[in-house]
């Protein structure tokens, strides 16, 4: 969690006041709920209208500004009206329950503005495939920015912000655990589009970020005792249903028994997923616009809004 001292670039919101700043409460059934949560991640009705519905709002507001500057400067330099999409990016560790919020994000926006068009793509779709990542040396390293096709999602990116009417995404699958050869997310003329990945806020070596197209960047924060233990449960949980699978990639893991499975879980999280978090993920998390604090019930405690 951030430590923001009286000179933050941060205004700290607590749940009980960002609850009231949201446009009238909705209703989503059952069903919807749980299409929307991912494993071990709950999705409650009171999250979506407490946190997921003034976001919304808030973030109807940060694009109809940005729509009006646009149109603001074309018409100062006399230019075609020309629109690209409003690009959120979403970052976070991995089992934080960013695939959770990046879906409740899509879904409030289309609940409070029918009329736009709202997208969701990954950046796991631009992971370098495992025959590449072996040859590499580094299929241990799988999440670390070198195991991305940074040129590709940089592409991906500009294309997109530059308006171009139809881009294109690798498509990745959790089962497999690779690539989909020969298989594309196609992404038309969106309003807005949410881009979620564990190193989206991440700057590299090179002049050009994939987190400079963003128009706003939210960071999905828990305390890291807690996205561990998140971490092993949701393994736990996996080996009785989709390691089941005899297609999926960790099917060898489907038949060990809870203290086995644990010491293999805690063995990739310390060789992977900590380091990852800690040398990469985690120091993007000022970059943010704005910051979701999760309590260790998996739900938004507090949010960290950037000063304008």
């Amino acid at each position: 969690m951030l430590k923001l001292g009286a000179a933050s670039p941060f205004v700290t919101v607590e749940r009980s006041r960002w609850s009231g700043l949201g446009p009238p409460a909705t209703t989503l059934d059952y069903d919807e709920l749980v299409r929307l949560s991912g494993l071990g991640e709950p999705v409650a009705l009171d999250e979506v209208n407490e946190v997921y519905l003034p976001l919304a709002r808030l973030l109807e507001l940060r694009i109809a500004a940005a729509r009006d500057l646009s149109a603001a400067q074309g018409a100062f330099l006399h230019d075609t009206p020309h629109a690209v999409p409003f690009l959120i990016a979403l970052g976070g560790s991995v089992a934080v329950g960013k695939s959770t919020a990046a879906r409740l994000i899509v879904r409030v926006l289309q609940l409070l503005r029918p009329d736009w068009s709202v997208q969701l793509v990954t950046t796991d779709g631009f992971l370098l495939p495992n025959a590449t990542l072996i040859e590499k040396g580094i299929l241990a390293r799988k999440g670390f920015p070198e195991s991305y096709d940074r040129r590709a999602l940089l592409r991906f990116v500009a294309d997109l912000k530059s308006g171009v009417d139809e881009v294109r995404a690798p498509v990745y699958s959790h089962l497999v655990y690779d690539i989909v050869p020969d298989e594309t997310l196609v992404v038309q003329r969106p309003d807005v589009v949410v881009l979620e990945g564990v190193n989206v806020l991440k700057r590299g070596s090179g002049r050009i970020y994939v987190s400079d197209f963003a128009d706003f960047a939210i960071y999905l924060d828990a305390l890291e005792d807690d996205v561990q233990r998140w971490y092993l449960n949701r393994f736990l949980k996996l080996r009785s249903t989709a390691f089941q699978d005899p297609q999926s990639y960790f099917h060898r893991y489907a038949q060990l028994s809870d203290d086995e499975a644990v010491a293999v879980a805690q063995g990739i999280w310390q060789r992977t997923n900590k380091p990852n978090l800690r040398e990469n993920i985690k120091p993007t998390r000022p970059r943010a616009d704005l910051i979701l604090e999760k309590g260790g019930d998996h739900f938004v405690s507090r949010i960290l809004l950037r000063r304008a």
